[in-house]
């Protein structure tokens, strides 16, 4: 191993990676992701898809979930910089309902591996960000869940820009609180 470091988030599953960089004055190198080095430190799962996002400070995107087709995530950003948040809702989870923040930027080369069953949103801090993730499954259009980002029970400690508020989706202005979330997924067990 060596090529990552990982630590782990107060949350089980949750972890955040440094990769080793390897620079020179000409630039530097990185292995962004081996599969081999990710099972070792316990992150062994099979990425299907990548994605990639552009958005503008101020943008917040989330709290996103998919319903019945799960996905691990890896995320990161090569340009700019967010504050990227994960919300624990496995049910009979000790952390159910809790949530942890990270820094990812282009400078730091951080990554989170978020795994499935996790609400996941982020928060552009740079005027540009470029944010990339690989998910463990395909995308399934109609299977989208969201929970409102400025829920009250969850009370995440967004760093918004003072006297603004977030740049959101339409999606992301309709999606429903916690409370009604637990309901819900009560209900269909």
């Amino acid at each position: 191993m060596g090529k990552i470091k990982v630590e782990e988030c107060g949350i089980e599953g949750l972890k955040v990676v440094t990769p080793s960089v390897f620079g020179d004055p000409r630039g530097y190198f990185m292995e962004t992701y081996q599969y081999l080095d990710f099972k070792e430190a316990g992150i062994d799962q099979v990425f299907v898809q990548d994605n990639q996002s552009s958005s503008v400070k101020g943008v917040l995107r989330g709290l996103h979930f998919q319903i019945r087709y799960p996905q691990d995530k890896l995320v990161r950003v090569v340009r700019g910089e967010v504050f990227d948040v994960a919300v624990d809702l496995r049910e009979g989870s000790a952390t159910y309902g809790k949530w942890f923040g990270v820094v990812l930027s282009a400078e730091n080369k951080k990554q989170f591996f978020i795994p499935k069953n996790f609400a996941h949103g982020f928060y552009v801090l740079s005027d540009e960000a470029e944010f990339c993730y690989k998910c463990s499954d395909y995308y399934h259009p109609n299977d989208e869940g969201g929970i409102a980002w400025n829920d009250p029970d969850l009370a995440i400690e967004w760093p918004l820009i003072p006297g603004t508020d977030p740049i959101l989706s339409e999606k992301d202005r309709k999606w429903g609180s916690f409370s009604a979330y637990r309901l819900a997924a009560h209900d269909q067990t």
